[in-house]
């Protein structure tokens, strides 16, 4: 027992993982854990647990000394790599920062997701020298940092301390086109641009100050009202206080009406209805009124808030009524503006002169813009050389609601950007080139996404042959280059598609003809003066196809009807004609080599034309008996290959002798069905496969 007590003292004091067989000769001693089994004999048992758990028998014997030598591998020589800074690329696409003059780094850092340190290095690499993270930077070293980091930055301006007045009204004058749009305002200030509009449709958007004789003034915008210049209404929706919408009595509620009063309600802006033409026998005003009721505008004849003036532009009637209802929403809408500090206006329209360069006129919104600012319009930069109003003085400083155009831009900027006015010309600079990096990143990133779609939209069509139509387009204003690019897309279809290779603002010149030779593409000159003879002559020796209009229905028609061409068409079975069988002939007695005995239909042709090499089908009683080929055709015992319209023939079909009198032989041939260009009465345009 002594013995035995000793033993256990042991145990307690002994690693577990040892058996101590020593002791017990011929006995086995196991540890707690299943996965520690030592053992000295080698039993069935013990083999067959060696078997599952592949543990070896006995002890385990370390190396004795100081070192033991360990399996060292050789090194893997590889380049250093550094981590990359994972961020969601969608989320910061879509993440818009507001900054009301300035921010401080730890602000910046906290709405980005970035580290001040991060944010440090971006400081200096743009040029600034940072201090300390509670310091506030300036707005467009602000806009810089949120390029850099994949943010957009929206530019606030606050009103606090700033000399606020009233400002006129900024009125829109939309609608359906033909309507008389801008004949009403020829009848306000008293000119004449409907008759220099080409076909007596406006095709840009103008923006001009009209003197009331109260002694007050508005600057009206004039939109074009084709189903086209779409892009043009919403960019006077987005910068107007006022919308009047034109409809005609004669003509009442129309596409391009409902349209402007769509994007008039997502501008949140209030409505002024002007029906015009009400001199015509067959102006209905009551009818309008009930059709513009009826699409959801509430008029104050029935208990709304939208005021109606019925006007004629022709007889000059009723526009007092309208200058008084402009007025009085401009009255209640207390319109006021800051007229202290930097400057915010917007691009209405763009345009190349050759001689001054690139000219954007804009309406300024906020601020004084003054002359040699340098400013950022878009991704475009430059320094104001001149100053003008719509009349053409110069001046040197603009008001806010005055439409101005202004000179002194390096490049040519899109309709509708914002101008932005910047401290110093390094700085306009700077913030140039990183909104052309961002836009052609956003660029491209959106064409991965419309292909990812594209591809997965043809997996569940079937494929189908489609043409590409490489086009060049050149117009007189940036906005007009806009819409027409926009306009000849809505001619894509299934079979054709227009790939808008360049566009650009003045007018075609020998790069374009190069350049269209080059990827085989075809011109569209949309009111620019008719090139040189020397341009022409180098097109039409290249065979480069020339299409130069001033009205966008004729430019519209004439590439539309070039797509249809272009187009492969759709191949159909087309049942050209049909035969009645009156007899049955059998040609017997004929040898072996010539072949067996064979029935013969004798025909009339009833119907079209029956043609030798195309497929017959054999109708009995309006179901099909046999369709195959025509091995014999003749008439008056000579082989044709067709037979019209009312005359007899006799005819063999392959492996078919089932003739029965009064059955019907149809002559089915393959047609290419080419699509259609359809115009609508609203302007729009499509090509129907």
């Amino acid at each position: 027992m002594a013995f035995l007590s000793s033993l256990a003292l042991l145990l307690k004091f002994c690693d577990a993982e040892f058996s101590f067989s020593s002791f017990f000769r011929g006995h086995h001693i196991f540890s707690t854990k299943e996965s520690f089994i030592r053992c000295f004999h080698a039993t069935p048992e013990l083999l067959a647990r060696r078997r599952n758990h592949d543990e070896p028998v006995g002890l385990k014997i370390r190396p004795k000394g100081k070192f033991r030598k360990k399996d060292r591998k050789p090194p893997i020589e590889a380049l250093y790599v550094a981590p990359e800074l994972k961020r969601n690329t969608k989320s910061l696409q879509d993440k818009t920062l507001d900054v009301f003059g300035g921010i401080t780094i730890v602000e910046l850092a906290k709405r980005t997701g970035e580290s001040i340190a991060t944010l440090q290095d971006i400081l200096v690499n743009v040029g600034e020298k940072p201090g300390s993270e509670f310091d506030p930077l300036s707005i467009d070293v602000a806009e810089l940092v949120g390029m850099e980091v994949g943010i957009n930055v929206r530019r606030q301006h606050s009103n606090e301390g700033a000399v606020i007045l009233p400002r006129p009204p900024v009125v829109t004058v939309m609608g359906h086109v033909d309507h008389g749009k801008t004949s009403l305002l020829d009848a306000l200030r008293q000119t004449s641009v409907a008759a220099k509009e080409a076909g007596g449709i406006t095709q840009h958007l103008g923006a001009f100050v009209v003197g009331m004789p109260s002694g007050s003034s508005i600057t009206f915008l004039d939109t074009p009202g084709h189903a086209a210049f779409s892009a043009m209404r919403a960019r006077g929706a987005a910068v107007t206080d006022i919308v009047v919408l034109v409809v005609a009595a004669d003509d009442g509620v129309m596409p391009q009406t409902l349209e402007a009063m769509s994007h008039a309600k997502a501008a949140n802006v209030p409505i002024i209805v002007a029906i015009n033409k009400c001199d015509k026998p067959a102006a209905n005003p009551e009818r309008v009124k009930i059709q513009l009721a009826s699409e959801g505008l509430q008029l104050e004849e029935m208990g709304g808030d939208v005021q109606v003036v019925e006007v004629s532009a022709v007889k000059h009637t009723g526009l007092d009524d309208l200058e008084e209802a402009l007025l009085l929403q401009a009255e209640i809408m207390d319109l006021k503006a800051r007229v202290d500090g930097p400057a915010q206006a917007y691009v209405v329209e763009a345009r190349l002169d050759k001689g001054r360069g690139p000219l954007a006129t804009a309406i300024v919104k906020a601020g004084t813009l003054v002359c040699g600012q340098h400013v950022v319009v878009g991704s475009e930069w430059g320094r104001i050389r001149a100053i003008r109003d719509m009349v053409g003085q110069s001046t040197d400083r603009a008001k806010p609601a005055m439409p101005i155009e202004i000179e002194g831009l390096k490049g040519l900027p899109m309709a509708g950007d914002d101008i932005v006015v910047v401290e110093s010309e390094e700085r306009a600079r700077m913030l140039s080139e990183g909104r052309k990096r961002k836009f052609e990143k956003d660029r491209l990133l959106r064409m991965i996404d419309e292909r990812t779609e594209t591809k997965e939209t043809s997996d569940d069509m079937p494929v189908r042959k489609r043409i590409e139509v490489p086009i060049i387009v050149k117009a007189d204003v940036r906005g007009t280059v806009q819409a027409v690019t926009d306009a000849l897309k809505t001619l894509n279809s299934p079979q054709v598609f227009v790939n808008i290779v360049h566009v650009g603002v003045g007018p075609i010149s020998h790069s374009d003809v190069d350049l269209a030779q080059a990827c085989g593409a075809c011109i569209v000159g949309f009111n620019v003066k008719t090139p040189p003879s020397s341009v022409s002559l180098a097109a039409t020796r290249a065979k480069i196809k020339i299409m130069q209009h001033r009205v966008i229905y004729h430019l519209l028609e004439e590439a539309g009807n070039l797509m249809v061409d272009k187009a492969p068409g759709t191949c159909e079975t087309q049942v050209a004609g049909e035969a009645e069988v009156l007899n049955i002939f059998e040609l017997k007695g004929r040898s072996k080599s010539v072949g067996a005995e064979v029935k013969i239909a004798g025909c009339r042709v009833i119907d079209g034309h029956v043609s030798k090499s195309a497929i017959m089908r054999l109708l009995r009683s309006g179901e099909v008996v046999f369709e195959g080929s025509c091995t014999s055709l003749k008439r008056e015992k000579q082989d044709v290959e067709k037979v019209g319209k009312g005359n007899e023939c006799g005819l063999v079909l392959g492996d078919c002798d089932d003739f029965r009198i009064g059955d019907v032989v149809q002559c089915l041939e393959q047609v290419v069905r080419k699509p259609k260009f359809i115009s609508s009465e609203s302007g729009a345009v499509r090509i129907e496969c």
